[in-house]
């Protein structure tokens, strides 16, 4: 937390997601804007933070290491039912989508969300619709993403990996040693 006199002016803010450099980042820019940030790495540690004080706000990443985010906004829910969530994930999938919405989150947003988005998401009015990206990721980008996330859900085993996109070892190889597309 920094000595921001405008901070929490906003309300509690609970940033959760296992990536801590983008953790850090986006706690930091939220503080910025008005919020008092509390942040976790973990489902559990997030779990612990929701019980000692709800939050009024939240961003939550999908899959945690030890959980699913799903878990904790269905914690913050109970406790706090007017508690704005957004989920984040690099798995963007209309059925994940759903199930954030169900559980109680008010939007749901692809990695990599800038604090911008973030931002706009959670101050959005209820009715409010979102604006389209101005500037989308390209087919190529998504599916180099993709390619990323099961070669890190693999721990980096290329077979693994090849054998679960159903692609030849050697072709995923040559896409991992080139550089991501825009």
């Amino acid at each position: 937390m920094d000595n921001n006199p405008e901070a929490g002016q906003l309300g509690r803010l609970l940033v959760v997601d296992d990536d801590r450099p983008f953790l850090n980042r986006l706690a930091r820019a939220m503080e910025t804007r008005g919020f008092e940030v509390d942040t976790a790495e973990t489902r559990a540690e997030a779990m612990k933070l929701v019980k000692a004080a709800a939050p009024d706000f939240a961003v939550v990443d999908m899959r945690l290491g030890d959980g699913n985010g799903l878990d904790v906004i269905e914690r913050i829910r109970e406790v706090n039912p007017d508690c704005k969530a957004i989920i984040l994930t690099g798995y963007g999938n209309i059925a994940t989508a759903v199930t954030a919405v169900k559980m109680g989150a008010i939007d749901y947003l692809s990695k990599p969300a800038d604090a911008d988005d973030v931002f706009a998401a959670l101050t959005r009015d209820a009715g409010e619709r979102a604006e389209p990206p101005e500037n989308p990721m390209s087919a190529d980008r998504v599916r180099w993403e993709h390619i990323l996330r099961v070669y890190e859900l693999c721990d980096r085993n290329v077979s693994e990996t090849a054998r679960r996109l159903n692609m030849h070892r050697r072709t995923l190889q040559r896409i991992l040693a080139k550089r991501a597309p825009r």
